[in-house]
């Protein structure tokens, strides 16, 4: 069973960028489980000298919850040229303790701006690249006028958009493969 985390960089209640990672779930696969992680906002600011040898209990869930996952979808919108503060201090915390080391991550972005989020897009994929997580070149999306894309009730309804979520689903469900059997021969 492969296992994959879903997490969104809006804590809005009707968030577009929420309601993509809801449709990918009902495009998984039989073998496949996405969870989308809904509690990034518990997590405390982030700040160096409270991870030591013991962190705070949120904190120790959130990465515990990456250590048991396969691959990573993110789906953000973009916040003044950039990704949410909720997200990228999310992402702190995993710095120094290394649960995105070698995870294959999807990145999509989604925003009602025409260029689909292109900073926070750029930003988020720097940040992972930094901290060493395979991003699945096939696996990136930017999805300019999300709204127009999605019904009221925040399923998708543009079938190029469907079509795209499916293509960087099974991208990423190839690196994840790929990346288990490097791991299983030592390569």
């Amino acid at each position: 069973m492969i296992k994959i985390l879903a997490l969104s960089g809006s804590l809005r209640a009707r968030s577009s960028n929420t309601a993509i990672l809801r449709s990918m779930i009902g495009l998984a696969f039989h073998d496949m489980k996405i969870s989308l992680d809904d509690q990034i906002g518990v997590l405390p600011h982030f700040n160096p000298d409270l991870d030591q040898e013991i962190v705070p209990a949120s904190v120790k869930i959130w990465r515990d919850r990456l250590q048991e996952v396969d691959g990573v979808i993110i789906c953000t919108p973009e916040y003044a040229h950039g990704i949410p503060g909720v997200l990228k201090n999310a992402l702190d915390w995993l710095v120094s303790s290394g649960e995105l080391v070698n995870k294959p991550i999807a990145v999509i972005s989604a925003s009602p701006s025409p260029d689909g989020g292109a900073h926070a897009h750029t930003s988020l994929i720097q940040t992972l690249t930094v901290m060493a997580a395979v991003i699945v070149e096939d696996a990136t999306l930017r999805l300019p006028a999300v709204s127009a894309k999605l019904s009221r009730t925040g399923e998708v309804v543009d079938s190029a958009t469907a079509q795209a979520l499916l293509s960087l689903l099974k991208a990423l469900v190839a690196a994840i493969e790929r990346e288990a059997i490097a791991l299983d021969t030592g390569l």
